[in-house]
């Protein structure tokens, strides 16, 4: 309860409450129950609110950077290139594969990450023209933005998991620290 009070008040931009009855996203219990199978861990989820633009995401992320300080491990689970209207369920077990368009912002991303150029990535929509197909909908995006806002000076980005997965999602993940 501590530390959902320091959060509330380290962020400025929002009205931050409190619900024990909401539970947990598959975006959170997925990679948690993995990670502490065990469940020995608090668990504070960040709803992502898709009404707003990334770069509120991206600031929200920058107001919770103090918490990096504390001890406090903050992971965005989420999909660079994520279009599940377009899975290609036939190459669902060919590891790596990928269409053009994924190909390309898997590249672009990583690549704009890299570069530190969270401006772009904020801006993704017009990065290229296949920036959409891969985000067609922000959801799986934006926890990107927040770590990108936690990112500090100097900090280099660390990839792993990095692969695309039946055509139109990649499971990259980034390390920052």
């Amino acid at each position: 309860m501590l530390l959902f009070l320091h959060i509330k008040n380290i962020i400025k931009s929002v009205n931050a409450d409190l619900d024990h009855d909401w539970g947990l996203d598959h975006g959170a219990w997925t990679v948690t129950r993995r990670m502490y199978p065990d469940a020995n861990i608090p668990v504070l989820q960040i709803s992502i609110d898709i009404n707003k633009p990334a770069s509120f995401h991206y600031q929200l992320g920058k107001e919770l950077a103090s918490l990096r300080t504390k001890g406090v491990l903050i992971i965005g689970s989420g999909n660079m290139v994520h279009n599940l209207g377009k899975i290609a369920w036939d190459k669902i077990d060919e590891v790596g594969f990928g269409y053009d368009w994924a190909v390309e912002m898997h590249q672009l991303f990583k690549t704009k990450i890299a570069d530190n150029d969270h401006q772009a990535l904020i801006n993704y929509a017009s990065l290229s023209r296949s920036a959409l197909m891969a985000v067609p909908t922000p959801d799986h995006y934006f926890p990107l933005m927040y770590v990108l806002g936690l990112q500090q000076k100097n900090e280099v980005a660390e990839f792993f998991n990095d692969k695309l997965v039946a055509g139109s999602i990649n499971m990259t993940s980034v390390k920052f620290g």
